[in-house]
């Protein structure tokens, strides 16, 4: 099975994501957040630079119980902005 390639949207959603992410992480350790989140801390390094831009769903929840973020608020950060959506 071929997936098929992100669009630059996609991308994007990605890189806000990991930014957001990594803001969120403030002092902590990127070892201890990846460790409470389930994932590897090259995984978790991987998002938070943008080069790992979808990650699964599975991950995605693992960081928001880490890091004490509501999944609404990802969600919300993934989708675009009102200024890109125009």
């Amino acid at each position: 099975m071929v997936r098929t390639p992100l669009t630059p949207a996609q991308i994007a959603a990605g890189r806000r994501l990991g930014a957001a992410l990594r803001s969120a992480r403030g002092d902590r350790t990127l070892d201890d957040v990846a460790h409470c989140a389930g994932i590897s801390p090259e995984t978790l390094r991987k998002i938070e630079t943008g080069r790992l831009p979808s990650p699964a769903f599975g991950t995605i929840i693992g960081l928001s119980d880490a890091l004490d973020i509501p999944l609404d608020a990802l969600a919300e950060v993934w989708r675009p902005t009102a200024a890109a959506a125009s």
